[in-house]
């Protein structure tokens, strides 16, 4: 999957435009519920090195909120990654172009907008 599906994707079912919050990281997004503002994906373009993976290319990924026990039952899918620079007990990180399936890549996408919607 690209990033402009994704977020053809996320703007069609919630209605979600990427902010862009970061100057000195221009290609980062953040996505998140109106209103209120939370997050619930951070789209980066990131080294593979950050992952482990061989290579020198910048790769985009997006960080997901998942419960833990989920996590921890998704094992070691390829393209699923321990969550960059998030609480990788509440969160995983998905690399967009890898294999991971498209279907359980929305899946994880929806549950991570419903578990940080309002309460």
């Amino acid at each position: 999957m690209e990033r402009k599906e994704l977020l053809r994707y996320v703007k069609d079912k919630y209605g979600t435009e990427p902010d862009y919050p970061w100057m000195k990281w221009p290609s980062y997004a953040v996505l998140r519920h109106r209103p209120g503002r939370k997050w619930y994906g951070v789209l980066m373009l990131l080294d593979r090195k950050k992952l482990g993976l061989d290579g020198e290319a910048l790769i985009d990924v997006i960080n997901l909120k998942a419960p833990p026990e989920l996590i921890d039952s998704l094992g070691a899918q390829e393209g699923l990654f321990p969550a960059y620079h998030m609480n990788r007990e509440h969160w995983v990180t998905v690399a967009l172009e890898s294999g991971f399936a498209e279907k359980n890549l929305f899946r994880l996408l929806d549950l991570s907008y419903r578990l940080t919607g309002r309460r």
